[in-house]
């Protein structure tokens, strides 16, 4: 089969595409047969063996794990022993990352409680757009973020892809959204829900008179003090994102010490994790078109080195989507 490997830590060219041998499903293992999948900043990480915490969990001078790509959408190929939810033909989306075979391929493999039936009426695109963005989105704001209906929730990064779900989900819960984007982004992220919209290239959110219960930041690009002057009296601040270390230790030591300190809360979520039970009810927001996916640009497995790139400039707008023939 063909898909895209790397053996080195570095830019976008270090990625080939190759053919290898297709997987074979193990005990309780499902192989797909896959259709579309996305790339997250995660990948890019991953690639570039930065922060340093990647080197440390993935390989300290290469790569333990050659493939990338954590979300998928496909058909079911066929199941190993154990497998009772799913068969052959099957249409399926979800996770795919603890196997280091990864997405960016004709076939890969995971266990089948990483997987859920994908809705008939939305496309393999779509669903491959949804798994580590949407589930960050919705663990964020409802387990860290405690989201209660009729609340005023500030999205910073609206427009991105964790930020364009985030919008979305927020709204599905009852709030009240205003999402943070620039000037191009105005548009869109009101056409998916936003009630207001704030160009950071012109307003500072943590400037205004407006205060909020709850700030989902995909970015994490604000200081701690920031994001609590934007907070009302017991209000929350879920960090989702990072731009740099010394930022994202700032966020987490700063952070622990408004939290203790005043009444209002500020740090990291933890990591997303894939659970059967959000996939499914993310896939059910999109069946009833309360949510969409936003997807930027599709680019065959061939071109994901021009995908990876354009994902690292930071201005794609939503998810950033790579199609298998």
């Amino acid at each position: 089969m063909k898909a895209i490997r790397y053996y080195d830590y570095g830019a976008p060219d270090v990625l080939q595409y190759q053919e290898i041998e297709t997987p074979t499903p193990g005990d309780n293992e499902v192989l797909i047969k896959v259709k579309s999948a996305s790339i997250n900043p995660l990948d890019w990480h991953m690639m570039r063996g930065r922060p340093l915490f990647m080197r440390l969990t993935f390989g300290l001078k290469k790569p333990g794990q050659n493939g990338l790509g954590a979300d998928v959408s496909g058909v079911v190929e066929s199941v190993g022993s154990g497998v009772m939810r799913f068969s052959p033909g099957d249409e399926v989306f979800g996770d795919v990352f603890n196997t280091g075979l990864g997405s960016l391929a004709e076939y890969t493999k995971t266990k089948e409680d990483n997987l859920v039936t994908k809705p008939k009426n939305i496309s393999f695109d779509d669903m491959a757009a949804v798994p580590v963005a949407a589930i960050t989105a919705l663990q964020g704001l409802r387990d860290t973020g405690k989201i209660k209906s009729g609340q005023s929730v500030l999205i910073n990064g609206a427009s991105g892809g964790v930020g364009s779900f985030a919008v979305q989900i927020a709204k599905s819960f009852g709030a009240r959204v205003t999402g943070v984007c620039s000037t191009r982004n105005l548009e869109l992220i009101q056409s998916f829900g936003a009630d207001h919209a704030i160009d950071y290239t012109k307003n500072d959110f943590a400037s205004q008179h407006e205060k909020y219960d709850l700030i989902f930041d995909a970015v994490g690009n604000r200081s701690v003090p920031d994001m609590a002057k934007a907070l009302k009296p017991n209000g929350r601040c879920v960090i989702a994102g990072f731009t740099k270390m010394s930022r994202l230790l700032h966020h987490i030591f700063r952070g622990a010490w408004v939290s203790k300190t005043t009444n209002k809360w500020v740090g990291l979520m933890p990591t997303a994790h894939m659970e059967k039970e959000d996939l499914e009810f993310i896939a059910k927001l999109l069946a009833t078109g309360k949510v969409r996916s936003v997807i930027d640009r599709v680019y065959p497995l061939e071109r994901a080195a021009e995908a990876m790139e354009y994902l690292e400039t930071g201005h794609a707008r939503g998810k950033v989507v790579i199609q298998i023939s």
